[in-house]
C-alpha cells in the first residue's frame, strides 16, 4: 500500500477543525487514503472502531439518513463518532447544507467527504460550507509516491511502463500486461462512458467519444474549439462544454498560452493533456512499445507536465502554468509563473539539446529561466 502524499495535509485540515473534501476519479485511491487516515487516528489518537463512522453515498441507507434536513435525526445518525467519513458524497441529496448542520452542531467532530466528480460535489458543498472546508484533488500515483517501493534509478530505467500504462493504483496490482489493459479498459468504460454521460446529461454521447479520441491524438499540440469543431462537424460551443465536463471530472486539463500582450504571441490556442496516460492510450487502443511509436515526444511532454503538477500540488507550491509560442513557431513546452519570475521548460525524451527557437523565450523575457528536461534528469524536475 502506497502512502499518499496528501495524507498529512488532510490530517492537518481535520486537526484545524475544517472539513476535508477529497476529489478524484474512480479507482484513484480515495478509499485507500481514508483507510490510511483511519489507521493514523487509531494508532496516534487511540480511536476505536466506535469512534469512526464511515458510510458510502452509493448506498440507500446513507442517502436516506444524511439527506434529512433536521438536526436531531442527523446527530442521532452520527451518534458518538469522532470521525465521520462519507464516500461518494455527491450521491446524497442536500449533502452540503446537512454537513453544515452537523459541523456547526458538533465542533469536535472530524469530517471527510470524498467524491468522484468535482463539479457535482462542488455544486453541493461550495456555498453551504464556505469557510468550513479545504479541498484536495487525489491524482493517480505520482513518481514521488512510487519511490516508496521502487528505486529512482529503476523507475527511470522503466519509464516505458508509466508512459504506456499510466499510474493508477490498480495498474500496479496487476501482474500481467493483459491484466493492466483489462483494468484500464474497464476503468474507461465505467468512468468515461457511464459516469460522465450520466453526470453531464449529454445529448450526444457519441460526440464525447469522438472528442476524447481527437484530444488523445493531439496531446502536446495546440488546438482551439473552432479547430476541433470543424474536424468533428459540430459547433465550438458544444466542444467547449464537453471539454469543460472532461476537465471537471479529472480526465483532461487545459494549458493556456502565455502572453504579455505582444503582437507576435499566440493567445487563443490551448493544449490538452490527460491526467493519466494509461487512460489516454486505452482510448486509442495503443499499447505498443515506445520504440514502435511515433508519439513518444507527446507522451513524454504529457508525463512531464502532469508529474510536475502533482509534485507542486503535493508540496503546496502554487503558481500559474502555461505554454509559450509565437507566430514564427518558436515555443517552450511549459512555463511556470511564481514568485514574480517565469520558469520555462522544454521536454525532450532522448535529446540533450533544446531547439534553437526555445531560446527566444529568454530573449523576450530576460528575467526568465529555461531548462531542458529529459529522461536523464527527470527526477530532479518531479521529486
Amino acid at each position: 500500500m502506497y502512502q499518499r502524499k496528501i495524507k498529512n495535509q488532510v490530517i492537518n485540515t481535520l486537526e484545524l477543525g475544517k472539513i476535508a473534501i477529497i476529489y478524484g476519479t474512480r479507482q484513484v485511491g480515495k478509499t485507500t487514503l481514508t483507510k490510511q487516515i483511519v489507521e493514523y487516528y487509531k494508532a496516534e489518537k487511540n480511536y476505536s472502531d466506535l469512534d469512526i463512522l464511515q458510510v458510502n453515498g452509493d448506498f440507500l441507507d446513507a442517502q436516506r439518513n444524511l439527506s434529512v434536513q433536521e438536526l436531531k435525526p442527523l446527530l442521532d445518525f452520527v451518534g458518538s463518532a469522532k470521525l465521520l467519513i462519507i464516500d461518494e458524497a455527491q450521491r446524497i441529496s442536500n449533502i452540503g447544507i446537512n454537513l453544515k448542520i452537523i459541523y456547526d452542531s458538533s465542533p469536535n467532530l472530524k469530517i471527510i467527504a470524498t467524491g468522484s466528480s468535482s463539479f457535482e460535489l462542488a455544486n453541493k458543498v461550495n456555498e453551504p460550507l464556505t469557510g468550513r472546508n479545504i479541498k484536495f484533488r487525489l491524482s493517480p500515483l505520482s513518481f514521488l509516491e512510487l519511490t516508496q517501493k521502487e528505486r529512482v534509478f529503476d523507475l527511470k530505467q522503466d519509464l516505458d511502463k508509466l508512459l504506456i500504462y499510466g499510474s493508477y493504483p490498480g495498474v500496479y496490482t496487476c501482474k500481467t500486461i493483459s491484466d493492466k489493459q483489462l483494468f484500464l479498459k474497464n476503468l474507461t468504460s465505467d468512468y468515461l462512458y457511464k459516469d460522465i454521460l450520466q453526470w453531464g446529461n449529454l445529448k450526444k454521447p457519441e460526440l464525447l467519444t469522438q472528442i476524447l479520441e481527437y484530444l488523445a491524438l493531439q496531446i502536446g499540440s495546440t488546438v482551439s474549439y473552432n479547430n476541433i469543431a470543424n474536424n468533428l462537424n459540430t459547433n465550438p460551443r458544444t466542444v467547449e462544454k464537453y471539454i469543460e465536463l472532461l476537465e471537471q471530472t479529472f480526465v483532461i486539463f487545459r494549458l493556456r498560452a502565455f502572453s504579455r500582450n505582444r503582437n507576435n504571441e499566440l493567445t487563443k490556442s490551448f493544449k490538452v493533456y490527460f491526467w493519466d496516460l494509461g487512460v489516454r492510450n486505452t482510448l486509442i487502443e495503443r499499447y505498443n512499445a515506445l520504440k514502435q511509436r511515433d508519439d513518444v515526444g507527446a507522451l513524454w511532454e504529457n508525463f512531464c507536465v502532469v508529474e510536475r503538477l502533482k509534485h507542486n500540488e503535493q508540496n503546496q507550491n502554487y503558481g500559474n502554468y502555461y505554454f509559450w509560442r509565437n507566430t514564427v513557431q518558436n515555443e517552450v513546452d511549459f512555463v511556470e509563473d511564481y514568485d514574480g519570475k517565469l520558469h520555462g521548460y522544454e521536454f525532450k525524451y532522448d535529446k540533450d539539446k533544446m531547439m534553437k527557437g526555445s531560446y527566444n523565450f529568454v530573449t523576450e523575457y530576460p528575467a526568465s529561466s529555461l531548462e531542458l528536461v529529459n529522461k536523464t534528469n527527470i527526477d530532479t524536475f518531479i521529486i
